[in-house]
């Protein structure tokens, strides 16, 4: 056993505030947290337990990251310019940008191109207290390439953080499909055999006027539902298509990005109790104006979760801390708010209960960070306070 003793801990043991706990300590056994509490109030079990001292530095949860596109070959620096002169998101789209770019260049790339690129970001997550990812694919588009992105997701688990791999192959059509519903049979042709590889944990679409309509994106979900897989949606990013009532029907696991997320589309997530996934990344790089529905998240009681959505085009950021200063000053979440999105409610996302709290029986991922209260970590940008991520009770230092 290991006793971590003498930190501010964020425990977020509670469903409201910090969770505060000063001259704290944590005990942990086997990879999860056996006590934790006042250090003046160890149990008779911490006796002999090997000790580290934490010198009153603060001791927040591990980071889930619960929405990203890790895995890919080249770049759209290039949109980000365009952009700037005036295109949209769908525009670049229509023009054989977009998500379509990145698929030509990652059908090109081979196996080992794509995981060193994801690697090289995966650790840029980890050094900033990730310890939990989530993967999708959905750059491949054949069956061939979409199995190589959920390969190479597997194999960075190798790397000291937990990866949650989510088929995403409803993501646009591809250039040798010119029907949508075609294309949707394919896709769905595809998830069994993924699925017996163990390469899949949940499947994703895009439902969207630039991508699938509320009824090819139902199609898809109901083979996740026959396979026992659980959904989650990209709904309501740059309209109201009501794929959130549609996803809510599938009891998802998430619904992602929700600027538009209509009155109706709020009260659906709240009673399914789907996570809402804000992306502050995307809603900064795409210079959107239209906010998600916030006071009425809270009001309905639906889960708040926020992450990077990594990828080459919308959110290029690869440093969820700006995504908690972001979600606090684009989305006027509180500071804790914006922490306990991006882990106790980013775990939830995932479908994963074990993680995102500091509290006796959840596994030791946690941080420890140069910062006098949790609130800093999304007051301040543009610097890592982070002291060491520890990964299911081990000290993993530099990632």
């Amino acid at each position: 056993m290991r006793l971590w003793r003498g930190g501010l801990l964020a425990t977020l043991a509670g469903d409201s505030g910090w969770g505060l706990v000063d001259d704290g300590a944590l005990l942990v056994d086997e990879g999860r947290l056996r006590w934790v509490g006042p250090a003046g109030e160890l149990p008779p079990e911490a006796t002999g337990a090997e000790v580290v001292e934490l010198g009153g530095a603060l001791v927040t949860p591990g980071f889930v990251d619960c929405h990203t596109h890790l895995v890919y070959g080249g770049s759209r620096a290039n949109e980000f310019e365009q952009r700037l002169l005036g295109a949209s998101y769908a525009d670049i789209a229509k023009a054989g940008g977009g998500i379509r770019s990145t698929v030509a260049a990652t059908r090109a790339a081979s196996e080992a191109e794509l995981l060193a690129g994801a690697t090289r970001r995966a650790r840029a997550l980890m050094r900033e207290g990730v310890t939990t990812l989530e993967v999708k694919s959905g750059y491949g588009l054949d069956a061939a390439t979409e199995a190589r992105m959920l390969r190479v997701a597997r194999q960075l688990g190798g790397l000291g953080i937990d990866v949650r791999t989510t088929y995403l192959a409803a993501h646009a059509l591809p250039p040798e499909f010119s029907d949508a519903d075609e294309y949707i049979a394919a896709v769905c042709r595809w998830l069994p055999e993924l699925h017996e590889q163990g390469l899949v944990d949940a499947v994703d679409a895009f439902c969207e006027h630039i991508a699938f309509s509320p009824a090819q994106t139902a199609r898809v979900f109901d083979a996740a539902q026959r396979l026992g897989l659980p959904v989650k949606l990209h709904a309501e990013q740059l309209s109201d298509q009501g794929g959130a009532q549609l996803a809510a029907g599938y009891r998802a696991l998430s619904c992602d990005h929700l600027e538009f997320l209509s009155p109706a589309g709020v009260q659906a997530l709240g009673q399914a109790g789907t996570v809402a996934v804000l992306l502050p990344g995307a809603f900064y790089a795409l210079r959107e104006t239209q906010l998600p529905p916030i006071a009425a998240l809270r009001e309905a009681g639906v889960p708040i979760a926020i992450a990077t959505d990594h990828n080459p085009g919308s959110s290029p950021t690869l440093s969820p801390l700006l995504m908690l200063n972001m979600a606090c000053v684009l989305f006027r979440l509180t500071p804790e708010e914006a922490l306990r999105g991006l882990t106790v409610n980013g775990a939830r996302a995932l479908g994963l209960h074990d993680r995102g709290r500091l509290v006796a029986g959840q596994r030791a991922d946690f941080c420890i960070w140069d910062s006098a209260h949790p609130r800093e970590l999304a007051a301040c940008f543009g610097h890592n306070p982070l002291k060491e991520r520890v990964w299911q009770g081990s000290h993993q230092g530099e990632s």
